[in-house]
């Protein structure tokens, strides 16, 4: 092995460990109680637009609604499905509807919403007291309770309470994309190579949590299927962050897991829109230049990436370290080509910064306010959460205090706010 390729390896090893990213339609104006009561007070903050006619498609480099007007996607990462206790955080402060309120309210029309692949495959039993603000999901237990033996568990399942969550958001008008997050139920688990990808049956009994490419497909369809009739779930995040040891995760076998994924997930709902990370942990979509992903429906591919200060990995110097140029040269190459060739959206899917951030998390965060503001891109703000699941760790990237409703306006929201409304 040359130096140079141990540096090469050393870095992938070291960038994947700092890693640690209702079938019924939706009456317009028809938000619950608890809803209202939260969106009577709409922040002033508030730009983004909620007015669109889904169905959803692409148009160069926009996304555009059935009017041909542009839906800029002002997204918040709202977790907690795709960690240890299977659920969404916060539904132990708030229910659900008004945690939705309270994400419109900030200004986000749209949420990318993480799911773990063992989510799907366990669908657990969930523990009252991780839910303890959203007990009327017991109620749709009530009719059953007979057949049920002493003893036995009683309380809604993973997958239940996931959709209940995603109905809450498009109720209130919020436009949903589920994301396949990581395949062991998990925070982030970087170093691990199981997690790596949207398969790890090549890794054999390595693996607690084993998976193929035609297990991930199904259980994205079991995921799915509840909402192919409601309008505001617009498409599928396919797979957070692929990657692999240094080389051996290619853009080509990226993209033709993508299109195999998403012609299954477009023969249950044709107006769904796949979103397409790049490798290296989604920051490189550069191979869509040559390789673009091309599926037999037209206009539903929108590519992301992910921007972090730690990120840069290709010149091995980090952007909180990085000159303007040389950030804004790393962009353009990476993703920024697509929308200034008018080829395809791109959604930043992820990016964010602490709260008590130090100069080079400012340096990082100002450049990428410049950059963004420059291309106009869609993104999606990581992440609303205040505290993560294990250990309840504060979570300095949240933009949600403690009570799970009054947001941290600082600079980074303030910012985010700015974006919000695309370029005239």
């Amino acid at each position: 092995m040359t130096r140079r390729t141990t540096v090469l390896v050393l870095v992938g090893v070291l960038a994947a460990a700092a890693l640690c990213t209702s079938l019924s339609s939706v009456p317009s104006g028809q938000i619950q109680p608890r809803q209202q009561a939260v969106l009577s007070g709409l922040s002033e903050h508030a730009k983004a637009d909620f007015d669109f006619t889904p169905p959803l498609q692409t148009a160069g480099r926009h996304i555009v609604d059935a009017n041909g007007k542009r839906f800029k996607l002002a997204s918040i990462n709202w977790y907690g499905a795709s960690d240890v206790h299977f659920v969404p955080g916060g539904l132990d402060k708030r229910h659900r509807t008004e945690l939705a309120a309270t994400i419109r309210q900030m200004g986000f029309n749209s949420v990318r919403f993480p799911y773990s692949d063992q989510m799907v495959i366990d669908n657990p039993i969930v523990p009252p007291e991780v839910i303890a603000a959203n007990l009327d999901l017991l109620d749709d237990l009530k009719p059953n309770a007979s057949s049920r033996a002493d003893g036995e568990p009683t309380g809604p399942r993973a997958l239940d309470v996931y959709a209940a969550c995603v109905k809450a958001m498009t109720d209130a008008g919020i436009a949903v994309i589920p994301n396949n997050h990581i395949t062991n139920a998990h925070w982030c688990d970087g170093k691990n190579l199981c997690d790596a990808s949207w398969k790890n049956s090549q890794y054999g009994s390595l693996c607690k949590v084993r998976q193929t490419t035609e297990t991930w497909i199904e259980h994205w369809k079991t995921i799915m299927e509840p909402h192919i009739d409601n309008p505001l779930v617009i498409g599928a995040d396919l797979r957070n962050e692929p990657r692999g040891i240094w080389g051996t995760m290619t853009w080509n076998m990226w993209a033709t897991a993508s299109e195999k994924v998403s012609e299954a997930l477009l023969a249950m709902q044709p107006n769904w829109l796949m979103f397409v990370e790049g490798v290296s942990s989604a920051n490189d979509v550069s191979g869509a230049r040559t390789r673009p992903v091309k599926l037999s429906i037209p206009d539903r591919v929108v590519y992301s990436s992910h921007v972090y200060q730690w990120s840069g990995w290709s010149t091995l110097v980090p952007y909180h370290s990085r000159p303007y140029p040389s950030f804004a040269l790393d962009m353009e190459r990476n993703w920024g080509y697509l929308l200034r060739g008018n080829i395809a959206p791109v959604w930043l899917g992820e990016f964010g910064s602490p709260s008590n951030g130090d100069e080079r998390d400012h340096h990082y965060w100002d450049n990428l306010m410049q950059y963004m503001r420059e291309s106009d891109v869609d993104w999606g703000y990581w992440a609303l959460n205040p505290r993560k699941p294990e250990q309840y760790d504060n979570e300095t990237y949240g933009l949600l205090k403690d009570d799970w409703k009054t947001p941290v306006e600082d600079w980074r929201y303030k910012d985010l706010m700015k974006l919000s409304a695309p370029l005239s």
